[in-house]
């Protein structure tokens, strides 16, 4: 039973920094906004566009029309793909239905499918590190499916089977865990030694920034909340190494709403971010709940500053100009 919290043990807030939406969110998000503006509604997003309701749920009050696959869009309309990717098919698809693309996709992940035909053309077997049924392992395997292989985690690398130990390459989803990529990594490298390495690490800038942010403060903290959606990769491996990294709890909340009284009994220290899909006023939503319940002191633990900004798709780009020219 967890003892009840020293009344003279102060309460405070030790909130993560870098925390909320990277770049690549920013910039498709923006892309969904500027397409309404520009076409006017709806504007079809295939997927959603990042991994987070309160986002979807907002761009669909916009007029923004969510679906899972081409087909479900009308011939000719506009569609946009989410930041996740997709595979070459899908873009096949869209040309045969002759609909106007704009393609969102993070250019992080982008550089990922870049790898992907490169270690295809020059004949390796790729052994991408990701879990299963993610949007973003479906698009990277889709542009050299007879090649890839997916590894789910350090387990996975015992099972893999290739045609030639000495070609093998491995990439990885963008929003891993660091630490059980590398451990992952490690186990491939014993069964091949040989194992090329991307040319750049590809779990991006983002996801490890907050992964770094989160272990700064997981050891200080009897509970860690993490702000993100269920289906957010990133937000999820962010409980995971706030768990590892020493905090005594860590809860997954997709809003204040899911917050409960009881996980406060016995806490002095709460540790607070939010994946990178999440729109900072969730967090702030967040610390005025705790600060209605005594933790009104908050510290920002900065563990570094992040300046990336993304350019909107070119094919927007393109139109956006063009409009103010006619205008």
């Amino acid at each position: 039973m967890t003892p009840p919290t020293d009344p003279a043990a102060p309460r405070r807030v030790l909130l993560a920094s870098p925390r909320g939406y990277c770049a690549g969110v920013d910039r498709a998000v923006q892309t969904v906004e500027r397409a309404l503006e520009l076409y006017g509604a709806p504007v079809y997003v295939r997927k959603q566009i990042v991994h987070n309701s309160h986002v979807v749920r907002g761009l669909e009050a916009r007029g923004a029309i969510f679906v899972d696959e081409t087909g479900e869009v009308p011939e000719g309309a506009v569609v946009v793909f989410s930041a996740h990717g997709v595979a070459p098919v899908v873009h096949d698809e869209a040309r045969g239905r002759r609909l106007r693309t704009i393609d969102a996709t993070c250019p992080l992940v982008t550089k990922v499918h870049a790898e992907a035909r490169r270690f295809d053309r020059e004949g390796y077997d790729i052994l991408l590190i990701g879990h299963e049924g993610h949007e973003e392992v479906i698009g990277t395997t889709g542009e050299a499916p007879d090649r890839v292989h997916l590894v789910d985690g350090p387990a996975g690398a015992a099972a893999v089977e290739v045609r030639d130990p000495a070609r093998v390459a491995w990439l990885s989803q963008t929003t891993l865990s660091v630490d059980e990529t590398l451990e992952t990594v490690a186990a491939l490298r014993e069964r091949f030694p040989l194992l090329a390495d991307p040319p750049s690490d590809d779990i991006c800038y983002a996801t490890q920034n907050r992964q770094v942010a989160v272990k700064e403060i997981a050891a200080q903290s009897d509970l860690v909340l993490v702000v993100g959606s269920g289906n957010s990769s990133n937000s999820v491996r962010l409980v995971e190494v706030a768990r590892d990294a020493g905090a005594r709890d860590a809860r997954l909340v997709d809003d204040v709403s899911h917050i409960e009284e009881s996980w406060l009994d016995g806490v002095s220290t709460v540790g607070v971010t939010s994946g990178a899909s999440v729109p900072e006023s969730l967090v702030h939503q967040v610390l005025d709940w705790l600060a209605g319940r005594g933790f009104g002191d908050v510290t920002e633990v900065a563990s570094a500053e992040e300046h990336l900004t993304f350019a909107l798709p070119p094919e927007l780009r393109r139109d956006l100009r063009a409009a103010e020219v006619a205008g």
